[in-house]
């Protein structure tokens, strides 16, 4: 989705407690962020006065953030709910500011137009540095230990391949071996390596080198789910629109390719929402609040000027539509990545595991029930015919309708976290230490969203980019947590 979400100052200091390093905090982190952003007029270059707070964020960083560059059909109305429901649903003008709650417009990584990747802000301007090389169509396909010091096994060697029955190449590092290949790739090399479950790699036919019992532990992601409501006008579903008609489709695309302006520089919705449950409610009977603090969302809206399906439904013929969007940021279900052979070139065993306690399923009904809500304000009149497609045969009073139709929609929005989660030096439920060297190890340090012991209620680009840059100064520094 492209879409820059800080998160809250609760999670930021959640962080830093759970490791004991104030270098974590939301403020100690304000720096980095500025560092790393550089916020963009949006691609219409529309005054984006009352939508973000350009003195919160950084403008001469390598990661542009900006604006939705072209209006969609459902926003004034999105706005106006946050007036009529404001109780509910009030209206944020910046959710980076440390408190995300509330109805926004979204701030994502583009600029000029076009999406921005760490690939294009971050690797492209360098290639051309005289000591760096980049391999591609490679896979690494286990970390070397190269020694031993203090009695801990060192780890500065790596070896790679292009195929399963290509030849093997090794190349060892100087002074550290930084892996980065996020919360499914991360666990499974390390496993691979000898670094994990001592019981679990000995019946892979793995000689354990370190026995860390939580690799690929603690997944946590966020689920979400869509729910479909008709339009009354055809010109109000931009997204059937595209797909049904090829000359309006090419239309748009040349306008983008030769001005990268119209609803192509759009990442698919302008707003979105991050909004809490009220502490009465039933979800949190048995069941202690998940959330990092009080300015910590326990789900998201976002919504979409036409039909999408979490489920992979395909579109209806006919009909228009808009969807609303309900991701649970939350979660306290726990899933896993484990390995399903000893060969580097065999996908692992991803388990998310959604939906599995009462709090997340209770959470999941909760967001269903504000949309229709959001969706029944007056705002809405003449634009919004009711709910529609699969969604229209959802009892939204009824507990086990809701909690079926969760069940069947939910999947993952792509934001996998945990699987080698930071603590305490010490910690021996982490993975990491809080400068992200592996415990018990030498020369090794992870330094992706497998590290982050709590999943952020945000999308978690800006989180990992924010980890990044810090520990490049850690690095550096030679800064150490644990000595």
């Amino acid at each position: 989705f492209m879409i820059y979400t800080r998160g809250s100052k609760d999670d930021f200091d959640n962080y830093a407690a759970l490791t004991g390093d104030e270098g974590w905090s939301w403020n100690a982190l304000q720096p980095y962020f500025k560092k790393l952003e550089n916020l963009v007029p949006p691609a219409d270059g529309h005054d984006t006065t009352g939508e973000v707070l350009p003195n919160i964020h950084g403008t001469s960083g390598p990661l542009s953030i900006s604006l939705p560059g072209a209006p969609l059909p459902p926003d004034s109305r999105v706005i106006q709910t946050t007036q009529e429901l404001s109780s509910e649903f009030p209206f944020n003008v910046d959710m980076s500011s440390g408190n995300p709650l509330g109805i926004g417009w979204m701030q994502g990584t583009f600029g000029g137009g076009a999406r921005v990747s760490a690939s294009t802000a971050y690797l492209q301007p360098v290639l051309s540095r005289s000591n760096l090389d980049v391999l591609v169509d490679t896979t690494v396909t286990k970390l070397i230990q190269t020694g031993a010091e203090d009695g801990e096994p060192v780890f500065r060697g790596v070896q790679f391949a292009q195929s399963s029955s290509a030849p093997k190449f090794a190349l060892n590092a100087t002074q550290e071996v930084i892996l980065a290949a996020g919360s499914v790739n991360t666990p499974q090399l390390l496993m691979l390596s000898g670094i994990g479950p001592a019981q679990t790699l000995r019946s892979l036919g793995i000689k354990p080198i370190l026995d860390l019992p939580d690799v690929g532990q603690h997944l946590a992601d966020h689920p979400f789910l869509t729910n479909q409501f008709g339009v009354a006008q055809s010109n109000d579903d931009l997204i059937d629109n595209v797909a049904r008609n090829a000359t309006f489709a090419g239309a748009l695309v040349e306008e983008w390719l030769t001005e990268r302006r119209g609803p192509m520089t759009v990442a698919g919705q302008s707003q979105l929402g991050w909004l809490r449950i009220p502490a009465n409610d039933s979800a949190f009977r048995g069941t202690p609040d998940p959330s990092a603090g009080p300015l910590s969302p326990h789900y998201e809206l976002l919504f979409a000027p036409g039909f999408v399906s979490s489920s992979g439904a395909p579109a209806p013929a006919t009909g228009f539509f808009m969807t609303f969007f309900a991701a649970l940021v939350t979660p306290t279900s726990r899933g896993s990545v484990t390995l399903a052979s000893s060969d580097p070139f065999a996908a692992p065993i991803v388990n998310p595991n959604f939906l599995t306690t009462p709090f997340d399923i209770a959470a999941m009904r909760h967001a269903v029930r504000s949309i229709v809500r959001f969706a029944s304000a007056p705002a809405w009149s003449g634009f919004l015919t009711g709910p529609a497609a699969d969604f229209a045969a959802v009892d939204t009073d009824g507990d086990d309708s809701v909690d079926a139709w969760a069940r069947a929609q939910a999947s993952t929005i792509w934001h996998p976290v945990g699987t080698a989660r930071m603590g305490k030096c010490g910690d021996e439920g982490a993975v990491v230490n809080p400068d992200l060297t592996v415990q018990g190890a030498r020369g090794l340090r992870i330094v992706d969203a497998s590290v982050l012991p709590l999943i952020p209620a945000a999308h978690p680009q800006a989180a990992i980019y924010v980890f990044a840059e810090r520990v490049a100064d850690l690095i550096k520094s030679g800064t150490s947590s644990c000595e």
